[in-house]
């Protein structure tokens, strides 16, 4: 038996119908860019995030950029933000023109730690932009808190993290991407909401930053001929809304299978010497975009979990501030040690909504039987 660590094939037939009908009003239409579709399905995703505004984009690492550009963020200043997630995180804060500032993460959670970010802002320091990493919030009440003190916007990178909420301290339930100024969220295939492809989207209270946003992912374009800065080419496409939307009615069923799995490999994992299940914040309702775990000896896990069939993956490994991409950039750190730990021993396995028992059950036995039990 070959277990996939995910499979938008699967996806696709469970709601094969809705997609085919959707998308082919579209390209009946010819209207593909832009247009009523890419609207509907903008104020959709706006209401699910409990925000006012949702304006979609090309991909996920625009979303990042773009929402930084909306808020001013420019050459000369820093942006302080984890090391421990995608390239694209700092890439799209170094298309700006600012320089990211890496702040170590948690070793429970692998989310970025807020006395890490506190002690990371200085007077360049223009925004702040956490990842809800793996699906899992950040806590929203102490970056707000920092944010709040030094005057600082928070761009969410909600790429992972559509569907995570969490209770804030008022009792109130915060929804990733309707916490900071913007959120960014990815539709790219694997996520929880995938399209057929690329695009993006980013999620505001702020009527003013959701109409410079409408501006930079048009060339800079108000009106017809009409263009107030230069902008970038970066819209969602209208096919893609289409897909996107005839998902967005399932999306919280295969969450909820998702749970169900990530229950199910707890119960199975948490008593398992070598391994240490992942840890979701009180309050938090973790999505499991990705179901990570920590285990000893992974190099050796993982050989052997390809052996039997079975996918796996390291996420991230190296860490973004050591890959060769960013080599020789005069980055302002002070080291990020527990994302260096994190990389060397974190094990993703599947956890897509339409796994089954049976190949979650294979998982588990592949993973327990793998020689994980001995530290290495």
């Amino acid at each position: 038996m070959r277990v996939p660590l995910s499979d938008p094939v699967r996806e696709f037939r469970d709601v094969r119908d809705e997609v085919l009908a959707a998308v082919g009003e579209v390209l009946a239409s010819g209207r593909y860019i832009l247009g009523e579709t890419v609207d509907a399905f903008e104020q959709e995703f706006a209401r699910l995030v409990g925000v006012s505004h949702a304006v979609g984009v090309a991909s996920g690492t625009d979303a990042v950029e773009l929402a930084l550009e909306a808020l001013g963020v420019g050459p000369g200043d820093e942006v302080v933000t984890t090391p421990f997630t995608f390239l694209a995180t700092a890439t799209a804060i170094m298309s700006t023109g600012a320089t990211p500032v890496f702040a170590d993460v948690r070793p429970d959670t692998f989310n970025i730690d807020p006395d890490a970010v506190a002690a990371a802002i200085t007077h360049r320091t223009a925004a702040i932009v956490p990842v809800h990493l793996f699906g899992q919030m950040v806590d929203v009440d102490a970056l707000g808190a920092i944010a709040d003190r030094h005057g600082l916007p928070i761009v969410e990178d909600a790429a992972q993290a559509f569907g995570a909420t969490r209770v804030a301290a008022d009792g109130s339930v915060a929804h990733a991407g309707g916490v900071g100024v913007a959120g960014a969220f990815s539709f790219y295939p694997t996520k929880s909401l995938g399209a057929a492809g690329d695009g993006g989207i980013i999620t505001t209270d702020d009527a003013a930053v959701a109409e410079r946003l409408v501006r930079l992912r048009n060339h800079g374009r108000t009106a017809t001929g009409v263009h107030s800065e230069p902008g970038h080419n970066s819209r969602l496409d209208a096919v893609q809304a289409a897909f996107l939307s005839a998902k967005l009615p399932v999306v919280e069923r295969w969450t909820e299978r998702r749970l169900e799995h990530a229950a199910a490999y707890g119960a199975a994992l948490s008593d398992v010497p070598g391994i240490s299940p992942p840890v979701a914040d009180a309050g938090n309702r973790h999505i499991f975009h990705q179901y990570t775990v920590l285990c000893h000896g992974r190099e050796r896990v993982l050989q052997a979990m390809a052996d039997a069939g079975v996918s796996a993956a390291k996420f991230y490994d190296p860490p973004v501030h050591r890959l060769e991409a960013l080599e020789g950039r005069d980055w302002r750190t002070d080291g990020c040690p527990v994302a260096d730990e994190l990389s060397t021993r974190v094990l993703s396995i599947p956890v897509f909504a339409h796994l089954t028992e049976e190949e979650r059950d294979r998982v588990v036995e592949t993973l327990v039987a793998s020689g994980s039990l001995q530290p290495g």
